[in-house]
């Protein structure tokens, strides 16, 4: 970006004791934010959310090691924003295409900063993503996406879709929220029995979870359908329970490559499945979104952390 460019969000939007923003080593812009409750760094290369830390505790995020910071590719890690579709492209009522990139082009496209100012101690930064020729290459014109974060203390993400076509518009929509944990192999994660899942490591079997407590045992690739529960991931190595609830989401996705698959990923390191899991925040399969013209969607996902007592 060029300095003018990056002078003049920091005179629209920069915050003195808590938000500026900058260029990393590779190119990329970012916010950095250091306020009273938290330190976060959000990128305007997907409106990537790559780091978020309250004050007083560790690093929620996990963000690899090896990951690319490029314009053409998604940042591994942090909370890649999934829109329009989640995973492969497929058919639907509304389009027969299949092409495209998986997750969409919303975590590889370039967002704009729309707003930011502080209440209290929480940061609120919106950013904002309208048509551009990636996604009318893919047949989608006549849409807008605003990604609002509040960073403090806790920390709530609203995705909302509009649709401004004269036609419906069928969706799929994920926060593909990475977490650092001290090792996969040792969490507990709660609310989700009794609950059908998509088994994506078993050729997308239906199954239904018969445990109370989910255990990470081998690669996990759950797409959990309508459920709207609240997720609560015990994390004994690092003494601290994340709670994840949601709004407006009626699937939810448990996601951790385990040893073979993250040794053969080249954005990851062998090592990478022990410190990361993923609780997603989603609406995909079955609880595919369609909103009329003229109409709006958010969802929500609002995230906390405790010390285990």
């Amino acid at each position: 970006m060029p300095s003018m460019e990056l002078q003049s969000l920091n005179d629209h939007f920069g915050i003195p004791g808590a938000l500026f923003f900058d260029v990393d080593s590779h190119g990329l812009n970012r916010a950095v934010v250091d306020s009273p409750a938290c330190t976060a760094e959000v990128y305007l290369h997907g409106a990537h959310l790559t780091a978020w830390q309250p004050k007083g505790e560790g690093p929620v995020l996990f963000l690899s090691e090896t990951s690319p910071f490029a314009t053409d590719k998604a940042i591994r890690g942090g909370v890649p924003v999934i829109f329009p579709w989640f995973g492969p492209r497929t058919a639907n009522a509304y389009s027969q295409r299949t092409d495209g990139p998986a997750h969409g082009f919303a975590r590889t496209s370039l967002w704009q900063v729309a707003f930011a100012a502080m209440a209290g101690d929480d940061l609120h930064l919106t950013l904002t993503l309208e048509p551009n020729d990636a996604s009318r290459d893919l047949g989608y014109d006549h849409f807008r996406l605003a990604f609002e974060l509040v960073l403090g203390h806790e920390l709530r993400m609203r995705l909302t879709v509009a649709n401004l076509s004269a036609a419906p518009l069928q969706f799929e929509e994920a926060l593909h929220t990475y977490f650092t944990v001290g090792d996969a192999s040792n969490l507990s994660l709660q609310g989700l029995g009794g609950t059908e899942f998509i088994d994506k490591t078993d050729s997308s079997a239906r199954k239904t979870q018969q445990e109370s407590l989910l255990t990470l045992t081998g690669e996990t690739d759950r797409l959990y359908l309508n459920t709207q529960e609240t997720v609560i991931m015990v994390d004994p190595q690092l003494g601290r329970r994340i709670t994840v609830s949601k709004t407006n989401s009626d699937s939810t996705v448990i996601w951790n490559p385990w040893a073979g698959r993250s040794g053969r990923m080249e954005d990851m390191t062998p090592e990478n499945w022990r410190r990361m899991a993923c609780i997603e925040t989603v609406n995909a399969s079955d609880n595919a979104v369609t909103i009329a013209s003229g109409e709006t969607h958010t969802m929500e996902a609002h995230i906390t952390v405790e010390k285990l007592s």
